[in-house]
This record gives C-alpha cells, structure tokens and sequence, in this order.
C-alpha cells in the first residue's frame, strides 16, 4: 500500500516538481494550497507571490498535468494570528521578526501537517531547498541543501523532532536550474515562473505601513542620536526602523551612517558607522534543539544571525535552559534582536533560537 503524502503546493515551481518527484517515488500524491489571505479581495496578490488568488490557479493546473487530486485548505484564521499578529507585535516592541519562521513553525508544520494527518496523510512535503535526514543519534535534522545559492534550512530551525519525523523535502537533493529542466520536460505551467520574494503579505514593501494600518500605531516618536549622544534628528516612530537599516533614514551627516541600536520606550534611534555593527558574541532564547539534544560547549559549530549571511565557527554556551550565548571565531554583522541565531553541525541544524542582544 502506498504511503500518503500531502504536498504544500504554492503555485510556484519548486512545490510542483516536489509534487512529481514524490509521484516518481512512488507516494500517494495529493496536493494543498493553504488560503491564508484575510478577505475575500486578495490584497496580497503580486508577481511571484506564493499567498495570492494566482496561486491557486497555477497549483491547479499543475495538479492536473500530474494527475493528482487538489484541495484549498483554509488556514487564515491561524495565518492571521500565529503570523501576522506576531509580525507586528514584535515589531512594536522593538524586535525585527522572520515572518517565514514563525508560518513555517505554526501554520505549514502545525495547523497543515495535523490537517493532513487527519485526512490520512503519513506525511507533510515542501518544495524548500533544505533536506530531512534521521542522525545516527536517532534525532532528526534539517540537512542544508545541494545548492548553497538557494539553500532555506535557517527558515526551517524551529520545527520540532514530531513534524520532521512526517516531514519529506526532495527538492534539496537538486539545484535550481535542475528544478526548472525537470518542469520544462513535464510541460508544467510554472516552469518560468519567478521566484516569490520578500513578505508575502506586504504587497508594497513597505512594512511600517502596513503595521500602522493594522495597529495604528508607527511605535514611538523620538530623535535621532549618533552613538557619542549627540542629537542629530527626529523621526516619527521606531517601526520604521531595524538595525542595519542605512537607506530612508532622512538624515543627512555627510558620512554613511547605520542604525545600530533602537529604544523603544524612549523612542531614541542610534546611528553608527558600518563597523558598529559587527559582534562576536550574540544571545539567544526560546532555543530549539534539532540534531542534538543539547549543545556540547566544548565543540566548534557554526552559525549565522541573517538568512542570506555565511555561518561562522562559533561555541555555544548556555546561560540557562532556554538561552545561550553563541561566541563567534569572527565577527558577525548585524545580529538583531528578533531575528534567528541558527546553529549548525557540519551541514546539519544542531539547533538555534531568537536573538535577544549582542555584545556591542
């Protein structure tokens, strides 16, 4: 009897050629967008968008050209509380959160892979670049994958030893431009399609925009001050703001300066040079522990603090159960609070968590 296996089809082309290899390999197929936009005028359609009307759609047509069944599932109630809810609330409070982290975690890998359990499924597939391999410990990994280019495993850090254990990812083992050959030999429609970018609920990008429509509030107003304590500006609210961030500041010193730090409660934004930015040691909690059970202090891993930044050799060592302080071989830029610290063994995610501060 074949195992079952629903696929997250999200109308793109990594999601559909998952579909097929998996159809190759023998699994019962069925396919699943998850609706997840909030009214029924989509608002977050784009070019690319993997949350749009359009999606829908593409993932049919797919479907057919398969031959595999096709559903919608409808998960805006969970959408709009586990991810956009968060979303801003954090940034309210000062943090700069992944979105896709937080969907990942509680939408795609809770309320769809227990959807797809009750209809029968033994599995949840993805179309993401990473793969799901079991150690020799017994516990289960994300293992980074083939391509480095395109490889999402930072995204994927804090699922849980249960939704790996039902959790398949063949599109790891290939490269993009194989991806697309494999669609364009099957016929299928999005072969060409573009990549999805950015969050997909912000249609303009322009995140502090849709906070204040969604709170109505852009957070606290405050100045501008450089990291010698010299005011040099005011602005109209810390949303605004993330550290890094060196583009819309408004603010001219005849030098390129950075955000480097942000108060919420005094609404203060301090502005730094490029190298105030860099640290070696970054504090993180809500730590999930994936290839290992707990961290060995005495080991040498690596880890990154930005999705598209290389990882560093670092040592973990922990504060208390739930935190622990990453110490990087070099430094790191732009560690900010929100954001994940991912910790990995060789190619595999040992575990991470959020970062909390660093030691700037």
């Amino acid at each position: 009897m074949k195992e079952k296996v629903v696929v997250g089809m999200s109308g793109g082309v990594d999601s559909s050629v998952c579909a097929w290899l998996l159809k190759e390999q023998g699994y019962e197929v069925i396919g699943a967008t998850m609706q997840i936009w909030q009214s029924d005028e989509c608002k977050i359609e784009k070019e690319g968008s993997c949350c749009g009307i359009s999606a829908v759609e593409d993932a049919r047509r797919v479907a057919e050209c398969l031959d595999i069944p096709y559903y919608v599932m409808n998960f805006r109630q969970e959408f709009r509380r586990d991810v956009i809810d968060r979303f801003t609330g954090s940034y309210l409070k000062g943090l700069t959160p992944n979105p896709c982290i937080a969907c990942n975690r509680y939408v795609k890998w809770g309320a769809f892979l227990e959807r797809s359990r009750e209809i029968g499924a033994n599995f949840l597939a993805t179309g993401h670049y990473a793969r799901v391999e079991q150690l020799p410990n017994g516990r289960y990994s994300v293992r980074r994958s083939v391509t480095s280019e395109k490889d999402q495993t930072y995204v994927l850090y804090n699922l849980t030893q249960e939704e790996l254990a039902h959790t398949l990812m063949p599109v790891g083992e290939y490269t993009k431009p194989q991806i697309r050959k494999f669609a364009e030999k099957l016929g299928l429609p999005v072969a060409h399609k573009k990549d999805s970018q950015d969050i997909c609920f912000v249609e303009d990008g322009d995140y502090a925009r849709f906070i204040k429509d969604e709170t109505g509030s852009l957070g606290k107003s405050g100045v501008f001050k450089t990291t010698d304590g010299q005011v040099v500006g005011k602005h109209t609210g810390t949303v605004q703001y993330t550290i890094g961030q060196r583009k819309g500041l408004g603010v001219a010193l005849g030098r390129p300066v950075y955000v480097t730090d942000i108060n919420v409660e005094s609404g203060e934004v301090i502005l730094g040079s490029n190298d105030d930015l860099f640290s070696d040691v970054v504090y993180a909690t809500d730590i999930n522990h994936m290839g290992e059970e707990h961290f060995d202090e005495n080991k040498t891993y690596t880890a990154k603090v930005r999705y598209s930044q290389t990882s560093v050799p670092c040592h973990v060592k922990y504060v208390d159960d739930n935190t622990i302080r990453i110490e990087f071989e070099e430094k790191v830029r732009a560690a900010t609070p929100g954001q994940a610290a991912v910790v990995y063994d060789s190619e595999f995610i040992a575990g991470g968590g959020m970062i909390i501060r660093d030691n700037r």
